[in-house]
Parts: C-alpha cells; sequence; structure tokens
C-alpha cells in the first residue's frame, strides 16, 4: 500500500511511570518525550523533547494532546513549566480547565 506523503502516521503515546515520562514511539523509536513529576492530584510537566529526526511530523502536537487527555482522565490538574506544553494549552483552550494555578492558565 502507498501512503499519501501528506498522511501523518499517529505516534503511540505511553507512561514510562519508572522514567516519569510519557513517550511517543514512531517507526519502532522513541520519537518524543514529556517528562514529569507527580505531586499529590497535579502532574507538572518540566521538559518536552522531540528527536530531531521526527520533527515536522506532528509528533509533539500528539504527544502533547495525549498527555493531557491522560491527565483529564486520571483527574489530575496540570503545572504546564514546560514551555511546549504551555503553548500547546495556548493553542487549544478546551485544554485549560486542566491548568492547576489560576497565574498560570492565563499564561498559558
Amino acid at each position: 500500500m502507498t501512503r499519501n506523503p501528506s498522511e501523518r502516521p499517529e505516534a503511540d503515546v505511553v507512561d514510562n511511570p519508572d522514567e516519569r515520562r510519557y513517550e511517543a514511539h514512531l517507526d519502532g523509536r522513541v520519537a518524543a518525550i514529556a517528562e514529569y513529576r507527580l505531586a499529590r492530584e497535579r502532574i507538572i510537566f518540566f521538559h518536552t523533547e522531540v528527536d530531531p529526526a521526527f520533527e515536522g511530523r506532528g509528533v509533539g502536537s500528539r504527544l502533547a494532546r495525549a498527555v493531557l487527555d491522560d491527565a483529564r482522565a486520571r483527574g489530575l490538574r496540570v503545572t504546564p513549566k514546560c514551555p511546549f506544553i504551555a503553548a500547546y494549552i495556548r493553542r487549544h483552550p478546551d485544554y485549560a480547565d486542566l491548568v492547576s494555578d489560576p497565574a498560570a492558565r492565563r499564561q498559558t
């Protein structure tokens, strides 16, 4: 089967709690990570990184969407210390209700 070049394959996103990070897997590799800390009923995202080999393929956005959806499903509040996650929330205001700190919510 020929893939349309404009189609972006979906990355599989998994939580790796031993490493305290979410991982986006694509083409059998870890394509991106979002590192976090848990604090009571809150998840703090402090670093997101996309492997340069996968940049421009939407992996970072897929990862951000998945981690925020998972936080919502788990009933966790979000503290977006990571600029990438904060920017994603700014661009997708339907996630703003997850932000734990009202001051941070205005910045996201």
